[in-house]
């Protein structure tokens, strides 16, 4: 992290690396667990990502040695925080300002880069992003079961759609830890690289995903999304519509170009 990251409240910091944004939870001490600030402060940074145009690609990490702990447990035994808060019934709960619907919500491609434990609520963050790397000495630890609930923010969502039926049922009733190597066996991470070249397998990745047309990043995560609950003909239908909509671009017409020249294309998202 270099010391051009600006601190918000200290628990979530953002840092533009060119058209890569990194955001890291910031709770180092107590392995990042979530508290409502932390999920507020996420939550504005997810969406001032998305709505920035300079930000072509969001990397999702943590401070330390752990990417999310999950909610912070100490403050729900004590009756704080957003465990706290919720055992006395949901009916003030909205997920509209859930970190992980704005996450399902965004066009700009997330990676998650994990570093360390994810766990809970973390292990959810992470299925929300687009791809994940991960450390390997890092775990995954979808503990729910063990703790008297659910997924409760986006696992019930993303499990079976990653893994199948069968797999999303064995990883969380019996909530073992995964190491890194039974993650990527599972499908539930991209690769599993060296702690030594985790950070830069992590900037290799965005860079180059950054380096390619915006436009059409934005529009493969789209129909991506819809694609989930359309039929193959209606979704055939909005595919020619962007590529239609694509051919009119500037980037299009750069790319065409730049293949002929036989050089690097510069994409201005145009």
């Amino acid at each position: 992290m270099s010391s051009e990251a600006t601190a918000f409240e200290d628990e979530v910091l953002v840092e533009d690396r060119g058209h890569v944004r990194w955001i890291l939870l910031n709770r180092p001490e107590a392995m990042n667990s979530i508290t409502p600030r932390m999920l507020g402060q996420l939550n504005d940074v997810l969406k001032a990502a998305d709505d920035d145009d300079s930000v072509r690609v969001v990397v999702l990490s943590g401070v330390g040695r752990a990417f999310c702990a999950g909610l912070d447990l100490k403050q729900a035994a004590r009756g704080e925080g957003i465990g706290g808060n919720l055992t006395g019934g949901a009916r003030h709960f909205s997920t509209r300002e859930i970190c992980t619907v704005t996450l399902q919500r965004m066009d700009k491609p997330v990676i998650c880069a994990l570093n360390g434990a994810a766990a809970g609520y973390g292990l959810d963050l992470a299925l929300g992003c687009d791809m994940r790397i991960m450390a390997e000495n890092a775990i995954l630890m979808p503990g729910f079961a063990r703790m008297g609930v659910v997924p409760e923010s986006g696992g019930t969502w993303y499990l079976p759609r990653l893994i199948g039926w069968a797999k999303a049922c064995e990883v969380s009733m019996l909530g073992d830890t995964l190491s890194a190597q039974q993650s990527f066996e599972y499908g539930l991470v991209n690769r599993v690289v060296p702690k030594a070249e985790f950070e830069s397998t992590v900037t290799a990745w965005s860079e180059k995903i950054a380096a390619n047309a915006p436009l059409a990043i934005t529009e493969m995560k789209r129909l991506f999304r819809h694609a989930q609950t359309q039929d193959f003909e209606s979704h055939s239908h909005h595919v020619l519509m962007s590529v239609l909509n694509l051919f009119r671009s500037e980037d299009f017409r750069e790319g065409v170009q730049a293949f002929a020249e036989k050089r690097p294309p510069v994409f201005k998202g145009r």
